[in-house]
């Protein structure tokens, strides 16, 4: 079953070992096709295409394709031998790139490739025990969580620690912070911040930014509560 032959041809990329992010820059060509099969992990959509080259699948940001849809996927990157740590399984051929029409925005295909291939996906930190910031508008990952409507629209300082980074899409940066506070029955332990500031996973940094509520970046990107334009400054080691 031929895979994206011509498009392959017009990337000439190289080869491309099981989660490695490819170097090459996207083409403009759209891949067209019918959708026979969706698949969503966190964040994304996988989506099995039937095109006028035959069938290949594709990952775009999370959006509500049904099956049968007809479908164009823009700035196509395409990777070979490529491992889903979301989904366990390893594609052949699969195009990562923009799902035309969707929100509007433009994410980045090898940002996306390596988030979900597990590069941007936390392991796990087990307990998380960080001492509360200081000073003023200091509060806990819990207490923003909870009490995110008085918190709307102020500034706050977290000190916590990361468990999660996602860099570069959107424009920004995608960091999940923990501090021990909160449970993880009602998601209050777990914070959502977007940041242009660069960090790692298991870093301990205090947060400065915005508290935002109700926000729909679309394509599957909305949060009830989440601290936006901030600034992280890491704890010496």
């Amino acid at each position: 079953m031929r895979k994206l032959l011509a498009i392959s041809f017009v990337l000439a990329t190289a080869p491309v070992v099981a989660g490695e992010t490819p170097t090459s820059a996207p083409s403009v060509a759209v891949v067209k096709g019918t959708v026979l099969e969706v698949k969503d992990v966190q964040n994304y959509t996988y989506l099995r295409l039937k095109t006028a080259d035959g069938e290949t699948w594709a990952a775009v940001a999370q959006a509500p394709v049904k099956a049968g849809a007809q479908v164009a996927i823009e700035n196509p990157m395409v990777m070979r031998n490529f491992e889903s740590k979301a989904l366990k399984k390893t594609f052949a051929t699969i195009v990562f790139g923009n799902l035309a029409g969707a929100a509007g925005y433009k994410a980045d295909p090898a940002a996306m490739a390596a988030a979900h291939a597990g590069a941007g996906v936390g392991a796990d930190m087990g307990d998380v025990h960080v001492a509360r910031a200081a000073g003023a508008n200091a509060k806990t990952v819990a207490e923003i969580a909870t009490t995110s409507g008085q918190l709307k629209d102020k500034p706050v300082v977290v000190h916590a620690r990361v468990v999660k980074f996602n860099g570069g899409i959107m424009g920004k940066n995608w960091v999940h912070i923990r501090d021990g506070s909160g449970s993880a029955a009602d998601s209050s332990n777990d914070l959502l911040v977007t940041t242009a500031d660069s960090t790692r996973i298991g870093e301990v940094v205090t947060v400065k930014g915005i508290v935002r509520t109700d926000r729909d970046f679309g394509a599957g990107y909305a949060y009830k509560v989440l601290i936006e334009e901030a600034a992280l400054q890491a704890d010496p080691h």
